[in-house]
């Protein structure tokens, strides 16, 4: 275990600046943690990764432009000299995003659900070089890289794959008939970003309207 002397740096990536800063409040009253910097933007959290140089990175796993698994793979080209920890912190328990996630390089993955001690206590351990999961998470783990997954390999889709994690919430969305306002509500971003995302998948899906788009998305099982 990390001598108690020790201090973890740790940096914040995450869309929300005011769940930033709940995050902050709550390592704040943790020994041995301190806080070296945070950024809401997959651009902004590589470059100030690899300026800050922290030990752990607790890292959101949807984002507006790549999400976590761009975060790890954008530190990894930078090629720093010394690679933090990463540590997935999401309100997604959904086994792909575990699973893309960890398969990218993170060491852990938990829910926001959890308690702030808990979340402090995580990073100790992943700063360790423990694996750390929320309750149930760490199976989906096991399973994928023993091959037991119930959940069969995805077939090769560049449309698909073409969209990025947010678009792909929002494709989700559109599927199970939520209008607009309803996604923008959802996902805690605004009508217009969501019209964006909605314009985006269209074009990179190559479906003409929405109606097209919920009968591709249906024949994917995407819901």
């Amino acid at each position: 275990m990390t001598d108690v002397t020790t201090t973890c740096r740790v940096f914040l990536v995450d869309d929300h600046a005011v769940f930033r800063s709940g995050v902050r409040a709550e390592l704040a009253t943790a020994s041995g943690i301190s806080i070296v910097g945070e950024a809401g933007t997959v651009a902004d959290a590589v470059a100030g990764i690899v300026e800050a140089t922290p030990d752990v990175v607790l890292l959101d796993v949807h984002m507006p432009d790549g999400g976590g698994v761009a975060v790890v793979r954008g530190v990894a080209d930078s090629r720093i000299a010394q690679p933090p920890v990463f540590l997935a912190l999401s309100v997604s328990d959904a086994a792909e995003d575990v699973i893309a996630t960890i398969r990218a390089g993170a060491r852990g993955y938990v829910t926001k659900t959890i308690a702030g001690t808990e979340l402090a206590d995580a990073v100790r351990r992943v700063a360790d070089g423990d694996a750390v999961f929320s309750p149930r998470l760490a199976g989906f783990v096991l399973d994928s890289f023993t091959g037991r997954s119930p959940m069969p390999e995805p077939h090769l889709d560049p449309e698909l794959d073409s969209l990025t994690p947010r678009e792909l919430e929002v494709l989700r969305l559109l599927a199970r008939g939520y209008t607009y306002r309803e996604i923008a509500e959802d996902l805690f971003i605004s009508v217009k970003t969501v019209e964006t995302h909605a314009s985006n998948v269209l074009r990179k899906t190559q479906q003409s309207n929405r109606n097209a788009l919920t009968r591709w998305a249906a024949n994917r099982h995407i819901r």
